[in-house]
């Protein structure tokens, strides 16, 4: 049995335990036979969970498995319902394995991102027609000289960080989300917001100031984008399933996808977190640029060095059990 009709055989009796366990969480005592019926169920998606680990190693699967059975066990037996073991098991399993998985979509939407912003940068930067075109002399100096480097202090550090993390998490939705209507609104997204980037470092390199461009947007900038790359690899993945599903229904492979894609985009949310605080307390912040620029340079390389660590391992160790475990089911009647 394909990953796909296992989830649809079995996907009635979780609901059925999560909708128990709901009930009994808000304080309603439970009849003889809800009890029973919540052992049984609770006994059975464990199993399940069992399943879903040594075979299919579907990282989403897994996560809302061992939520559901958590729950349950703390209700049947008063024991803690694993919650730190389960984040830990996210942060170095699941997150960076998914992310890893979606390397090469990552590529291509960087590739989207920094093409535009490439050309757009180095068109302003030599041509003076296209420079006025895209803004005037009145306005290009105060932008390069002052405006540019406000925003950062515009307004208190945490309120400004606080306001650029949710934009960038908005942005990363809209990157990811878009990705289900065949790959076109988040290549948009990654096109436009690299052509909005390049036309400011187009008008500062024509003026002359790229070093301070540079030190007001490493700060924050290196990881910021590629967190965004990332949101938008899991969103171009996601449209390219519903493109070319293989031998799944496209229904069935963009669930499937869509459940991979989401452990990235939940994960990515601390680093935007992370970008935020650099944005809101170091970019406009009275530090010399060696030292601003150092410390995004230093979060950037933690963040990669998490992701290589971690990610070729928690991929390989799933491909590693699931060569170990022979399918029970030889059957491919549910694949089409």
């Amino acid at each position: 049995m394909d990953i796909d009709g296992f989830i649809a055989t079995h996907r009635a009796g979780w609901d059925r335990l999560a909708e128990l366990v709901a009930v009994a969480e808000r304080g309603r005592r439970l009849s003889a036979d809800e009890l029973d019926e919540l052992v049984r169920g609770y006994e059975q998606t464990s199993t399940h969970l069992s399943i879903a680990r040594t075979r299919y190693g579907d990282r989403a699967l897994t996560a809302d498995l061992t939520r559901r059975v958590g729950r349950a066990r703390a209700l049947i037996y008063g024991t803690p319902t694993g919650t730190w073991r389960d984040a830990a098991r996210f942060v170095t399993h699941e997150f960076p394995g998914a992310v890893w998985d979606a390397r090469r979509a990552i590529a291509v939407s960087f590739v989207l991102f920094m093409g535009p912003a490439i050309i757009m940068a180095v068109w302003l930067a030599v041509s003076p027609r296209a420079l006025d075109i895209a803004a005037p002399p009145e306005l290009r100096e105060p932008y390069v000289e002052q405006d540019f480097e406000a925003y950062y202090s515009s307004q208190p550090a945490a309120q400004f960080a606080s306001f650029v993390t949710t934009n960038n998490i908005r942005v990363s939705i809209l990157a990811f989300a878009g990705g289900v209507l065949a790959c076109v609104p988040t290549a948009l997204v990654l096109l436009s917001n690299g052509a909005n980037g390049g036309a400011a470092a187009g008008l500062f390199a024509a003026a002359g100031q790229m070093p301070r461009f540079w030190g007001l947007i490493l700060p924050h900038g290196l990881l910021e984008l590629t967190a965004v790359f990332i949101a938008g690899g899991a969103g171009l993945r996601l449209g390219w399933t519903l493109i070319a599903p293989g031998d799944r229904l496209r229904s069935a492979a963009l669930a499937a996808e869509g459940r991979r894609s989401v452990v990235i985009v939940v994960g990515l949310v601390a680093a935007f977190v992370v970008a935020g605080l650099v944005e809101g307390f170091v970019t406009g912040s009275p530090l010399p640029t060696w030292a601003r620029v150092g410390i995004g340079v230093v979060v950037e390389a933690l963040f990669v060095g998490y992701l290589l660590l971690y990610g070729p391992r928690a991929a390989a160790n799933v491909s590693g059990v699931t060569r170990a475990v022979p399918p029970r089911s030889t059957t491919s009647g549910t694949r089409r």
